[in-house]
């Protein structure tokens, strides 16, 4: 069988049938074309294999997180999803694979209502991209300057399990091209204590991550300031207190009770000092962070419960620069608030 050009993979790919839902103009033709929307709210991701995902991943997962962590952007500024383009780099023309990555993306995107209207294809390394389309009032929109002194921090979920899973993955690979041999299980084994159940809840929420548009939603009218958490949760807030403190002209930093955050129960087997690393600056989690005035405790315990979704309150922030986080006995507890930086060596 001949192999599939450029055009017929996207035509048999990723071209719906039927026909575009909320688009004017899909996939075909120069630009798409979109109705007029409140307000746009535009984000673009990357993914580079072997910088944001291993070579082995299962494709279908793949596609999952490719829109995911877009999804998840838009769920920080509280947007509903419209549509996305896909821009794609291929190696050579895998058809099996393409199906797999083609079902895991639309799943997610049909879930969303999210269409894809558009892209581009070409070969080289393999590389995914997709720029997002959103829609939120102006008035609700949920930024990262919002934040006050004297609101609460609070958390979805839980954190540290993805990033345990990038751990040991990488781990896994490194011991591999060491010994010569072939790719082993991938983190499946039991390891320092943790038994295979463990490793693979990890290696789920890091292949398939939720994104939380339904309570980025809900947050609109409660929340003051949010971010989706992925570069590491002490990272994520400090851009949070940067912008806000900018915004209002005044140093903002925070009190963050280590005893309140939400580790992955996956986590529970690992040494204390390796729990906190993970889950205040691991990353990959894409949950929210988010901010709020104590007054809306009620209506956000609400909120989630009507979502059936964690939330966490996990301090506070505070006047005056610097985020410090504490144990039970006020003890402080060592940490890494820089966020995740791909041009960072050390």
């Amino acid at each position: 069988m001949a192999a599939l050009g450029e055009f017929e993979l996207i035509a048999r790919y990723f071209e719906r049938r039927g026909g575009p839902r909320r688009a004017l103009l899909g996939i075909g033709d120069d630009c798409a074309l979109l109705p007029p929307l409140d307000c746009l709210a535009v984000s673009t991701d990357m993914l580079v294999a072997g910088r944001h995902f291993f070579a082995d991943v299962d494709p279908n997962a793949l596609g999952h997180k490719t829109l995911a962590v877009n999804l998840s952007d838009l769920a920080a500024m509280g947007a509903s999803p419209v549509a996305f383009t896909l821009a794609l780099a291929l190696p050579e023309v895998d058809e099996p694979w393409l199906r797999a990555f083609a079902d895991g993306l639309f799943a997610l995107a049909d879930a969303h209502d999210c269409e894809l209207v558009g892209g581009d294809t070409t070969r080289g390394p393999l590389n995914l991209c997709v720029t997002v389309f959103g829609e939120v009032p102006r008035e609700l929109a949920l930024r990262r300057d919002g934040a006050r002194a004297g609101d609460d921090v609070w958390v979805s979920g839980e954190l540290g399990a993805a990033a345990w899973a990038v751990a040991e993955r990488t781990r896994d690979a490194e011991r591999t091209a060491g010994s010569g041999g072939t790719a082993g299980s991938g983190g499946t084994a039991s390891s320092g204590g943790v038994t295979a159940p463990e490793l693979l809840r990890a290696r789920a929420r890091l292949d398939r991550p939720q994104p939380r548009v339904a309570l980025g939603l809900a947050l609109r009218g409660l929340a003051s300031a949010a971010i989706d958490l992925s570069d590491g949760l002490c990272g994520d807030l400090q851009h949070v207190l940067d912008r806000s403190g900018a915004a209002r002209g005044v140093a903002l930093g925070a009190e963050i009770a280590w005893p309140a955050i939400p580790v992955d129960a996956a986590l529970d087997g690992l040494p204390a000092a390796r729990r906190v690393a993970l889950s205040l600056a691991g990353g990959d989690d894409y949950e929210l962070l988010f901010c709020a005035a104590p007054a809306r405790r009620e209506a956000l315990a609400a909120a989630a419960g009507a979502l059936g979704l964690r939330i966490t309150r996990i301090g506070r922030i505070a006047a005056g620069a610097g985020l410090r986080v504490h144990d039970a006995d006020g003890t402080t507890v060592p940490i890494d608030a820089r966020s995740f930086d791909h041009f960072r060596t050390a």
